[in-house]
């Protein structure tokens, strides 16, 4: 009977081991997601469901429509093209006036200001009058060239008959070198005096007139020195001014500057010479072109950026002074591209995609993921996906993408 229970009891044991692993080993399966023989979890169905959808959303779809229903949609393609590749720089800028034709008017004699003749943006002739100005000391000017002259013609009437008393016998040599002395000091002082009368502003003209006290003048007038346009007005009737203070400053805008601010890390793009763009945003038409005419070759530090001078014909007068334009530069690589209207290009998710009809298939169009490059104006450049010649759809192409959905999606 003892050996009987000993045997039973070790048999009891061994069975409470055996149930105790396997307990253990199907806890450690389920813990882990681990499917049983025959079976499959349900994070391994995830898994392989967004595996088969992501790949779906990859593969190419096509499209077919009947003639009709491309009627109606509206579809119509274009050829992929190809086209020199080229990178296009836009800066801000500010139109000015050409400095080298800018000409201020000083006023040469101090005085009191009788009379002005233009307004501010008048259009002036060569030698018209701008303003009047009447001048105590143009007239004292006057009275000292008269002084002088009468001077050196008195000395001219000595130095005469000194020479005959030379001549004579009745005068020594000396006499007639020291008078000749004095005569040759005073004609000086009479070229001196004209000179300053004209400097003053009386013409060659007026000073020829000028023989006797009666004929003294003690009004100058200031004239415009070439055709153009008054930018610049700093006087009014009875102001007092000074030699040397600006009166006018006379513009010729037959030609213009458009100054712009050009970054130090696009300066490789910009060249001398290079043909620049100016568009007018307050006056929408075609874009006016002129060349780079100066780079300063100095960088401003707080900015980082370097003035870029481009002239501009201006004979439509349609720049103006201080008006914000846009320049750009284009700079031309050299190496080939594909480009497609910006309208061929659908986003699906997070990819670019074209529509192409295929070939020989009416109504027939594949989706085409397209990997894009840069904007040229109303093109893209597309770097792959697409060959130049391809026929993309362009109008319509939304509509293709709804299709194309529905026919990825099964419906």
């Amino acid at each position: 009977m003892t050996r009987k229970h000993l045997a039973q009891g070790v048999g009891a044991i061994a069975l409470i081991v055996v149930g105790a692993v396997a307990g253990v080993t199907w806890t450690e399966r389920h813990s882990r997601g681990q499917p049983a023989a025959g079976g499959t979890t349900s994070a391994g169905s995830a898994g392989v469901q967004a595996s088969r959808e992501g790949a779906k959303s990859e593969e190419t779809v096509e499209v077919a429509l009947t003639p009709e229903a491309v009627e109606r949609a509206g579809i119509k393609t274009a050829a992929a093209r190809s086209a020199t590749a080229s990178a296009t720089l836009t800066v801000p800028g500010t139109v000015m006036s050409n400095a080298y034709r800018d000409t201020k008017m000083t006023a040469l004699v101090g005085g009191v200001v009788r009379q002005v003749g233009v307004e501010l943006g008048a259009q002036v002739t060569r030698s018209q009058p701008l303003a009047v100005i009447f001048s105590a000391e143009l007239a004292d000017a006057q009275m000292k060239y008269l002084a002088a002259e009468a001077m050196l013609n008195a000395d001219h009437q000595k130095l005469e008959r000194t020479q005959r008393l030379v001549a004579l016998g009745a005068a020594s040599r000396q006499e007639l070198e020291e008078i000749t002395a004095i005569h040759t000091g005073h004609e000086t002082e009479v070229a001196a005096a004209r000179q300053r009368l004209l400097l003053l502003g009386l013409g060659p003209d007026d000073v020829s007139r000028l023989t006797d006290a009666s004929h003294v003048v003690s009004e100058v007038t200031v004239r415009a020195p070439a055709d153009g346009v008054v930018i610049a007005r700093g006087v009014n009737p009875g102001q007092v001014v000074g030699a040397g203070q600006e009166l006018f400053t006379v513009t010729d805008l037959s030609t213009v500057w458009v100054i712009g601010d050009l970054y130090e890390k696009d300066s490789p793009v910009v060249r001398v010479g290079s043909e620049a763009t100016v568009t007018v945003p307050a006056t929408p038409g075609a874009p006016l072109r002129g060349r780079v005419a100066y780079i300063d070759p100095r960088v401003d530090p707080a900015t980082r950026t370097a003035k870029v001078r481009v002239e501009m014909s201006n004979t439509g007068r349609d720049l103006r002074l201080g008006m914000y334009v846009t320049l750009s530069f284009e700079s031309r690589a050299g190496e080939h591209v594909t480009l497609v209207p910006r309208d061929a290009v659908q986003a699906v998710g997070n990819r670019n995609v074209v529509y192409v009809l295929m070939e020989g298939g009416e109504g027939r169009f594949a989706e085409r993921t397209v990997k894009l490059g840069a904007a040229l104006g109303e093109s893209l450049e597309v770097l792959d996906g697409v060959k130049p010649g391809e026929l993309v759809v362009t109008a319509g192409s939304f509509f293709l993408r709804a299709e194309a959905g529905r026919t990825r999606s099964g419906g």
